[in-house]
């Protein structure tokens, strides 16, 4: 009898007890215990609860308050730190930088272009002191957005380290050992074979390490792993997004980009007084200057004439001659759209194009005080463009006094012709130019040393001339014709040369190259992390009871995945022809049947079966035969303690006669006593 029948017999027989019962288990009052056991009482009850609440024993659990852990400054220290450092805080801040950037996308920047930003002001008086308090114009360098680009830097910093140690831990160990139980695990599958275990062992891992797994013998079973490139493009896509973000910093901290517009038959030397515009990092020295220079030859550009693309650009290029140093050899190059000149960690990116008319300019004595080509701003699609010709000096009055001529411009490539509409170009091509100029005289403000638009004309301190109906005095000319200012102040001759020019950008970024390989190996890292999946494999082989070697080889991955049962198999297959399933041994018939069990011996088929030996049609249930009403339990009876079944049996009492009819001799393993 065991100790815990034994305990339940003397408690269902002397449970009558309370008061001892309640003494030998808490050692308390017996009266206390008796009130407490009975419970039938409410009064009773009520006591006991009071006096449980007054100090007195009682087994009713008790809670009690216990104060929290005090952090200080270290644990504060710790706590913060681990909460940047994991993965829902870094992924926080990558939604933040995200989200932060979309201001710098749709608000004009200072560092992108100052005049729109001053038209943005303008038009938008109210909310010009709060964008300027939040630093709207200036995103990418403000307070709010360089804290939330250092934290997502630390955060992925403080996240990888470790990982890293612990994946470098994991490479230089070897894989776990089986579990004690391999039926638990997803995937698994058994056989009993005729080889030695030694040799299952030995031919499971020549097969694991063949297929590439990582596998060693641990005890009585193959431990293996594979997958380990899942842990690598997880690391890699986090490694790489820090290069991202220090390329990211480099091309800022050190980059320049500047604009030039050059006419053809003009150059470009790449020196800071050259540059029609230009920007640069905090930390770029004008020593980083690489020294090169380049003449524009010629800009080609050609259109599609005729259908629905008509004035689409087809051809668009301009043909360089550009030498690198001061005493470089001259080179050519043809620089087309994305197809940049690189030169010395310089690229040189052809932006836009236009047309520069040739304009002469004579004073009323007929002296020649300007001619060359103007370039003019294009206003559409189809090159119309506009500008301004300022002559500065040598102009005279018809007085002979120094005077300065604005004359505004307006150019289209192909005009339509009086009476057409508004003077707009009809194609990109030059087909039908014409110039139309305007004319004003006096002080162009140009001498008060403040940076003015050359493009556009300050009439604030001028003049217009005047025609027969008081207005400006305007005129529109075709290539060769000649406008004559009002009262002998002197003429603008159109010029029948038209030449083209062409813009171009001329940047250098240091984190270019930098940030594209980490873009690729941030992709390469998260395709691997997503499509290659860790697991692990076991194969255990052990001599059973009755000699047969005994197989169980099982399969675990870290996420789930419906490949490594078929994975799992496919393993199996080919072990199992190095280790073949065995024969299954011949049924041995029951020495001692038990007749209440076995089936009769007559009732068999075979040589000595006769006609009597089956079952007679008069036979049945006797219908007055059943069950007593009076018999039933004794309730005084009860299972004796001492009686249940046999912990080494699996099939209870009787299963060792039950002889098994149809035997699989593959996957049946006999269970333990079963031989016995």
């Amino acid at each position: 009898m065991s100790k815990t029948d034994a305990t339940a017999g003397t408690e269902a027989t002397s449970g009558a007890d309370s008061t001892t019962e309640a003494d030998s288990t808490t050692g308390a009052d017996p009266t206390v215990g008796a009130e407490a056991t009975a419970g039938s009482d409410p009064t009773t009850d009520t006591d006991a609860e009071a006096a449980a609440g007054s100090g007195g024993l009682s087994t009713a659990p008790q809670e009690e308050l216990v104060g929290g852990p005090v952090l200080g400054v270290i644990g504060w220290a710790r706590w913060f730190w681990r909460q940047l450092t994991s993965m829902r805080v870094a992924l926080i801040l990558l939604f933040l930088l995200s989200l932060g950037a979309i201001p710098g996308s749709l608000i004009p920047q200072n560092s992108v272009d100052e005049m729109k930003v001053r038209d943005w002001k303008a038009s938008h008086e109210l909310l010009t002191p709060v964008f300027e308090k939040l630093q709207l114009f200036d995103v990418y360098s403000s307070v709010w957005f360089s804290a939330i680009y250092i934290l997502l830097f630390v955060s992925l910093i403080g996240c990888i380290v470790p990982r890293s140690w612990q994946f470098v831990g994991q490479l230089r160990g070897r894989p776990p050992g089986a579990p004690r139980r391999l039926t638990r695990l997803p995937a698994y599958t058994t056989w009993r074979t005729d080889a030695e275990p030694e040799a299952v062992r030995e031919a499971a891992l020549a097969m694991l390490k063949k297929r590439r797994f990582r596998a060693h013998t641990a005890g009585d079973a193959v431990a293996a792993e594979k997958g380990y490139l899942r842990e690598v493009g997880n690391l890699l896509f986090h490694v790489a997004l820090i290069v991202m973000l220090v390329a990211f910093a480099a091309g800022q901290l050190f980059k320049s980009e500047g604009g030039k517009l050059i006419v053809e038959g003009d150059g470009f030397s790449n020196t800071l007084t050259q540059y029609d515009d230009f920007k640069s990092g905090s930390l770029f020295s004008i020593d980083d200057l690489a020294p090169f220079s380049f003449t524009l030859d010629r800009f080609t550009g050609t259109y599609e004439t005729r259908g629905p693309q008509r004035g689409t650009p087809r051809t668009f290029e301009a043909a360089v001659t550009y030498s690198e140093g001061a005493d470089g050899e001259e080179k050519k190059r043809v620089i087309r759209v994305n197809e940049p000149l690189e030169i010395d960690g310089s690229k040189v990116y052809l932006i836009e194009h236009g047309y520069a008319p040739v304009v002469t300019v004579r004073d009323g004595r007929g002296k020649t005080v300007f001619q060359g080509a103007v370039p003019l701003l294009p206003l559409d699609a189809n090159g119309t463009s506009t500008g301004v010709i300022k002559v500065m000096d040598g102009y005279r009055n018809k007085g002979g006094k120094w005077d300065q001529l604005g004359l505004p411009a307006f150019f289209v490539p192909t005009y339509a012709g009086k009476g057409q509409g508004q003077m707009f170009s009809q194609f990109p091509g030059l087909v039908f130019p014409a110039l139309n100029l305007g004319a004003y005289h006096g002080d162009l403000r140009v001498n008060g040393g403040l940076p003015q638009n050359v493009y556009q004309l300050d009439t604030s301190k001028m003049k217009p001339f005047k025609d027969d109906k008081g207005g400006v005095f305007k005129q529109t000319l075709l290539p060769g014709e000649t406008m004559t200012l009002p009262d002998g102040a002197g003429s603008v001759t159109f010029e029948k040369e038209i030449k083209e020019w062409a813009s171009f950008q001329i940047s250098q970024q240091p984190g270019n190259g930098l940030a594209l390989t980490g873009a690729v190996a941030a992709i390469a890292g998260l395709v691997g992390s997503l499509f290659i999946q860790r697991r692990r494999v076991w194969v255990r082989a052990v001599r059973g009871e009755d000699g047969v070697t005994v197989v169980e080889m099982a399969g675990l991955g870290r996420s789930e995945s419906a490949k490594l049962p078929e994975e799992l198999a496919d393993l199996a297959v080919t072990l199992l022809a190095q280790a073949p399933t065995a024969q299954a041994p011949a049924a041995q018939a029951p020495t001692a049947p038990d007749p209440e069990h076995a089936p009769d011996a007559d009732s068999q088929d075979g040589p000595d079966s006769g006609p009597d030996s089956g079952p007679d049609p008069d036979s049945g249930p006797d219908p007055d035969s059943g069950p007593d009403p009076d018999s039933g339990p004794d309730p005084d009876s009860g299972p004796d303690p001492d009686s249940g079944p046999d912990p080494d049996s699996e099939h209870g009492p009787d299963s060792e006669h039950d002889p098994d009819p149809d035997p699989e001799p593959a996957d049946v393993v006999p269970a333990e006593g079963a031989e016995k």
